[in-house]
């Protein structure tokens, strides 16, 4: 399976991964090494502590590693007056007379609660190609549907704000 990112996702887990490997890992390693120094390991709170931050470093970096090897590049090819990746729309939901702005995201930089929808996501979906005016539906289950409405797009490029998710 490949994980559909852009350059700049790419960049920004390189840049995370070349931190955690250059930076972050020595330091961790020398925290090991003082905190078994204390004695009783079954203990030692403090060794316990930084034995579990090693093992979340390495796991974090394993993710990288393994989304950076199985990427496959993508690019907005988007036309001027329909929604691409990292354009700001303006949405208009009808059931709530509600109006929000949003951008579709890659999946590895989505955050809902700032607007950040995965491309991957049924409403993500829903919403690239789209142009100012279409209507459409966001089918969220079996029972539950509902409608929103292209109020504008405004033609954004990726400048690489938006952070990079945790696992």
């Amino acid at each position: 399976m490949h994980n559909e990112l852009t350059r700049k996702d790419i960049e920004k887990m390189q840049a995370e991964l070349d931190h955690r490997r250059l930076d972050l890992q020595p330091e961790i390693i020398e925290e090991v090494k003082r905190t078994r120094a204390f004695g009783d390991l079954s203990e030692n709170y403090e060794y316990k502590a930084a034995k579990q931050a090693q093992r979340e470093n390495q796991s974090r970096m394993r993710y990288l590693e393994n989304m950076i090897k199985t990427a496959h590049v993508i690019e907005d090819r988007s036309q001027d007056d329909e929604v691409g990746l990292f354009d700001k729309v303006e949405i208009y939901m009808p059931e709530d007379d509600e109006t929000e702005i949003i951008q579709v995201v890659t999946t590895v930089r989505c955050d809902p609660r700032m607007g950040l929808i995965s491309k991957e996501s049924p409403f993500g979906q829903q919403v690239l190609g789209k142009k100012v005016g279409d209507r459409f539906t966001v089918q969220v289950n079996e029972k539950y549907s509902y409608t929103a409405e292209i109020r504008s797009i405004t033609k954004m490029e990726d400048d690489g704000s938006a952070p990079l998710m945790r696992h």
